[in-house]
């Protein structure tokens, strides 16, 4: 992994898009704040929502949700022109569920109102509501996974809902990632703060 332990660190990961970085760290970050949430997932997550059972708790809202990472694997691949933030949480307002359930219908989902896809919605009505009854089931409570630790089994992405927001101070770069290279503030600063005339 990356990174070390939940447990002595006491900060999960948030990865943030650099236009969105410099707000982050004056205002924190809420669930809505970026540019990419209405035109990225716009009703995707309402979808997931959609389909929580009745013995979820009713805080757990995917849709007003900010996404995080426990940790990540070393051959982890970033997106360029992001950071990789830790933040500090609440665990008692934080829910985990394995990604990989979502992301088969993302694409899916995305592509259904485009003609040559459209044939695509009958895998949402089947394999895709399968999917998610899955990703609800196998979810948990950030608590109660850490006793269990879903998020250390193989082929469990776990990915973490925060229903709440994350204050500035909760805040610390840890990477700042191009497409060809991953560096912490130091090295990122060495390079590009020491410019000499």
């Amino acid at each position: 992994m990356i990174f070390q332990d939940y447990e002595k660190t006491g900060v999960i990961y948030h990865i943030i898009s650099l236009p969105d970085l410099k707000k982050a760290l004056k205002y924190g970050i809420a669930f809505d704040d970026k540019v990419t949430y209405k035109t990225k997932y716009d009703g995707f997550h309402q979808l997931i929502d959609a389909q929580k059972p009745d013995w979820i708790p009713s805080w757990v809202i995917r849709s007003k949700s900010i996404f995080a990472s426990i940790n990540y694997p070393k051959n982890h691949k970033f997106h360029s022109h992001s950071a990789v933030l830790s933040i500090k949480i609440d665990p008692k307002r934080c829910w985990v569920a394995n990604e990989n359930y979502a992301n088969q219908i993302y694409e899916p989902y995305m592509l259904q109102n485009v003609e040559e896809f459209y044939e695509c919605k009958d895998y949402l009505k089947k394999e895709g509501k399968m999917l998610l009854k899955k990703y609800w089931e196998t979810s948990l409570s950030f608590e109660e996974n850490l006793k269990v630790r879903m998020d250390k089994i193989d082929g469990y992405d776990a990915e973490v809902l925060i229903n709440h927001t994350i204050a500035p101070e909760d805040i610390e770069i840890k990477y700042i990632v191009s497409d060809h290279r991953m560096l912490n503030v130091e090295e990122w600063k060495k390079i590009f703060c020491s410019c000499r005339g």
